[in-house]
């Protein structure tokens, strides 16, 4: 139970290579400059135990020192996304802490919400099939979503006695579909529909089943073939401009697009233009 008490794994220090990073509760592929999770525990329909949440946690802190990853897909395996936390292996345990064991456990959670956001690289979600729970927030924490004509999406927290003020859901889910829907879907834990989550702003597009990881990948590769020191920044200023006024957000803009003009990915794209070429992106 460590994970438990807060330890995360060691970080690294300096910037480092993730493409030969072996993961223990999930499966893990980086090429061309995009990482690949996909959560592996189809016969359940990918259900998270605490051990996969802190490798998820500690894997997206470690991102943020990544050179060689650009982009993330983030998948299921076996038709779905994630069924949340595993009953037996999380819920269960969770019935028999003490109030600091259960704290520390929520704090956790949002300590891997934390590093999603944090981390440079935009995240793409594939949603297949079932994404509940815990797999809901995973899929809202992303960057980018899309959806499969199956998926059914629910934060069924209210469904098992609990408040949908999980993992970021009341400060994040409002944002991307509206306080009304948000209030809805987090109060009754009701699984909004694949079409719904297209129309509400849920998913950026919906794609056939045995379409939607593909799809994910095309679009992450284009990503991380683009200037991706700037697509950091877009990143980060889309998280800040949440608790900014509209003068403190132009001037942080100001600063961020000065810094992305000193690049030289920004000079590349200069004299691509110029040549009528098409630039080559290094994210330096």
């Amino acid at each position: 139970m460590r994970y438990l008490q807060g330890e995360p794994h060691a970080l690294p220090r300096s910037r480092t290579t993730l493409s030969d990073y072996r993961a223990e509760h999930f499966l893990y592929e980086a090429r061309d400059g995009v990482a690949t999770i996909t959560l592996n525990r189809p016969e359940r329909k990918n259900p998270l135990t605490f051990d996969a949440y802190a490798e998820l946690r500690d894997l997206f802190r470690a991102l943020a020192y990544a050179d060689d990853v650009k982009a993330v897909v983030l998948a299921g395996a076996g038709g779905n996304f994630c069924s949340g936390g595993d009953v037996h292996e999380i819920i269960g345990p969770l019935t028999r802490l003490d109030m600091p064991g259960l704290l520390a456990f929520t704090r956790m959670t949002g300590d891997l919400v934390k590093a999603m956001l944090a981390c440079p690289q935009p995240i793409v979600a594939a949603v297949d099939g079932v994404c509940a729970g815990a797999g809901a927030i995973l899929a809202m924490a992303s960057d980018l979503r899309l959806g499969s004509t199956r998926a059914r999406t629910a934060f069924l927290f209210a469904k098992v006695g609990l408040a949908g003020c999980d993992m970021g859901a009341c400060a994040i889910l409002p944002r991307l579909i509206g306080q009304g829907r948000a209030a809805e879907l987090l109060y009754t834990g009701r699984a909004m529909s694949a079409e719904e989550g297209e129309r509400w702003g849920f998913f950026n597009r919906l794609c056939a089943p045995d379409e939607v990881l593909g799809e994910a990948l095309l679009l992450a590769r284009s990503l991380a073939e683009g200037p991706t020191f700037a697509h950091g920044m877009t990143k980060k200023m889309l998280q800040q401009a949440w608790s900014m006024g509209i003068h403190e957000a132009l001037e942080a803009e100001a600063q961020a697009q000065a810094i992305c003009m000193a690049t030289n990915d920004f000079h590349r794209a200069y004299h691509a233009f110029a040549a009528k070429t098409t630039p080559g992106f290094e994210g330096d």
